[in-house]
C-alpha cells in the first residue's frame, strides 16, 4: 500500500520516539480510521473526524503512553471508559503482545469495539459491557493488570476510584490527560493514597502539527485497594473521595 502524507507523518512522528510502524500496522490503522468515520455516522463516537486530525490527536496521542511506559514490561492492560477505542486499541496495534480488557458503560460503543476487534482481526482483546464500579469489583478483573488506562473520562479523584481497583501490586495506573493536571493532582491525593497507589511522574508532550497539550499522569499500585472501593454507581461521580 503506498502512504500517503497523513501516515507518513504519522509514522515519521513515532519512529522519532523510537516506535517503529509497519506496513500492515499502518493498515490496520486505516482501516481503523474507516470504520469510524463509518460508524460515527451512525453513534456518536467521536467529535474528531477530519483524517489526520484523526491520526494525531487519537492514534498518536493513544500511543503515546507507550513514551513514558517501556510497553514491553506490560502483558496485560485494562482500559476503563474507553470510548472508540483509546488508547487501547492504537496500543495493541502497535504492541501486539498486548492483552487487553475494554471496559465501557455504553453497550452501542461496545458494539463498535467488537466490530473493530473482529475487523482487525486483534488476538487476546475483550470488549466488556459494564461499570467500572460493578466490573471493579469481579474477582477475574479486580487487582489483575499490569497497566490500567482512562484518557479524557473524569477528573482524578473520580478516575482513581475508577481505575485503581483494576491494577495489580505493583501495576500501574496511566491517566491522559490534557493541559495541566496539577490541581486535580493535588484534589486527588487523599483517592490516591486511600486506594492504595502513589503518583509517580507527571509527563507532559505536545502533538505534532497543532501542538497541543497533553499530560500522563503515572501511579503504581503500592497496597492492594480496600475492599469497600470501588463504591455503588454512581456515588464516586457524585461524592468523589475526598479529605472532609
Amino acid at each position: 500500500m503506498m502512504n500517503d502524507e497523513v501516515q507518513t507523518l504519522f509514522q515519521e512522528q513515532l519512529e522519532k520516539r523510537g516506535i517503529r510502524v509497519s506496513e500492515t500496522m499502518l493498515e490496520q490503522f486505516e482501516t481503523y480510521y474507516q470504520q469510524l468515520i463509518e460508524w460515527n455516522e451512525r453513534m456518536n463516537l467521536t467529535g474528531i473526524t477530519e483524517r489526520e486530525q484523526v491520526y494525531i490527536k487519537h492514534f498518536y496521542d493513544s500511543v503515546s503512553l507507550a513514551f513514558f511506559v517501556d510497553m514491553n514490561e506490560i502483558n496485560t492492560l485494562a482500559d476503563i471508559g474507553s470510548g472508540a477505542g483509546f488508547p487501547s486499541i492504537p496500543l495493541k496495534i502497535i504492541f501486539p503482545h498486548l492483552k487487553i480488557t475494554i471496559i465501557d458503560s455504553l453497550n452501542k460503543r461496545i458494539q463498535f469495539l467488537n466490530h473493530i476487534i473482529e475487523s482487525l482481526d486483534l488476538q487476546h482483546t475483550e470488549a466488556i459491557h459494564a461499570r467500572a464500579e460493578e466490573a471493579g469489583r469481579q474477582a477475574r478483573l479486580r487487582e489483575q493488570f499490569d497497566l490500567v488506562t482512562a484518557r479524557a473520562v473524569a477528573r482524578l479523584n473520580v478516575l482513581n476510584e475508577f481505575c485503581l481497583p483494576f491494577a495489580k501490586l505493583g501495576g500501574y495506573f496511566a491517566a491522559m490527560k490534557g493541559t495541566s493536571p496539577q490541581e486535580e493532582i493535588a484534589e486527588a491525593a487523599y483517592s490516591t493514597k486511600i486506594l492504595g497507589a502513589k503518583l509517580m511522574e507527571v509527563h507532559p508532550l505536545r502533538l505534532p502539527v497543532d501542538d497541543s497539550e497533553r499530560h500522563i499522569i503515572v501511579m503504581q499500585k503500592v497496597k492492594q485497594t480496600p475492599r469497600s472501593y470501588p463504591r455503588k454507581p454512581g456515588t464516586p461521580l457524585k461524592q468523589p473521595l475526598m479529605k472532609r
